[in-house]
């Protein structure tokens, strides 16, 4: 997936992505929520206090993808903007806990892959 979308990516744009994130999709997507479409840079300092577990991770492959951007592409950091965010379901493995009278409560541990595509805003600065 990762290589297939590299190759469809403009000269602007760049590409991260971070898999089998030991957390739930619905979870994670819930802080992705809260940043897409904004700038990298405040997407980065927002997510530092949000109070959720899922912040660390998101905030990694946001990261990633500005320092893929400033050293493969030679892209200003200031000017990324998070243009594209998802998060796909990855797998879940099946657990279990043993209960009282000989039996056994299923427990599923779920995984999730997140995936960030940050792309240069063309401003216009107007010199007068």
């Amino acid at each position: 997936m990762a290589q297939k979308l590299a190759s469809k990516l403009d000269n602007n744009e760049a590409f991260a992505s971070m898999r089998y994130v030991g957390m739930s999709a619905q979870k994670v997507r819930l802080v992705v929520d809260l940043v897409r479409g904004k700038k990298a840079v405040e997407a980065l300092t927002l997510l530092r206090f949000t109070p959720k577990a899922a912040a660390e991770p998101v905030s990694k492959v946001i990261a990633s993808a500005v320092a893929n951007a400033t050293e493969n592409k030679q892209l200003n950091p200031n000017d990324l903007v998070v243009s594209r965010i998802w998060v796909d379901g990855g797998p879940t493995r099946q657990w279990r806990r043993f209960a009282a009278r000989g039996r056994f409560r299923p427990l599923q541990r779920k995984s999730c892959h997140i995936n960030v595509v940050v792309s240069e805003t063309a401003e216009e600065t107007s010199e007068e």
